[in-house]
């Protein structure tokens, strides 16, 4: 499904490619939590997020708001272990319900669920929305 950029997201790849050189894939705004989250190519996350965090820093002192960094995946498994990173996802699954929604089931490591999970959800929400705009899905389940 193809993902279109506003006029601000564009503008906050170009100024990752200005910081780092890496020309993102992706830029969601997530303004419930202050966050703009960067879907970088495969291989890449090491040099946006710069020695000891520089980059990530920058572009957080200059936007105002929390930057996260997710690389990109060509299927659902890996796309879903970055996602959850630094949780260790050990299975995912994805299933169809009756009224054509779709319901991803994630399990992780035990002792990294919470991590997984996030304070109050927010690392599930973060998860739910890309998920929602590259693969449709509804609903993402942790365990």
């Amino acid at each position: 499904m193809p993902v279109k950029l506003t006029g601000d997201e564009l503008k906050y790849i170009a100024l990752l490619g200005d910081i780092t050189s890496i020309t993102a894939r992706d830029c969601v705004v997530d303004d419930e939590t202050n966050t703009i989250i960067f879907i970088v190519p495969p291989g890449t996350a090491g040099v946006v997020v710069g020695f000891k965090g520089r980059n990530v820093k920058q572009l957080t002192k200059i936007l105002g708001r929390r930057v996260e960094i997710v690389e990109w995946a060509e299927n659902l498994e890996d796309f879903v272990k970055n996602l959850f990173l630094p949780a260790r996802v050990v299975s995912v699954r994805l299933n169809k319900l009756k009224d054509g929604k779709k319901v991803l089931m994630v399990k992780v490591v035990p002792e990294d669920r919470g991590v997984a999970i996030g304070k109050n959800g927010k690392n599930v929400a973060k998860a739910r929305k890309i998920l929602n705009r590259y693969y449709e899905i509804d609903s993402v389940s942790v365990s």
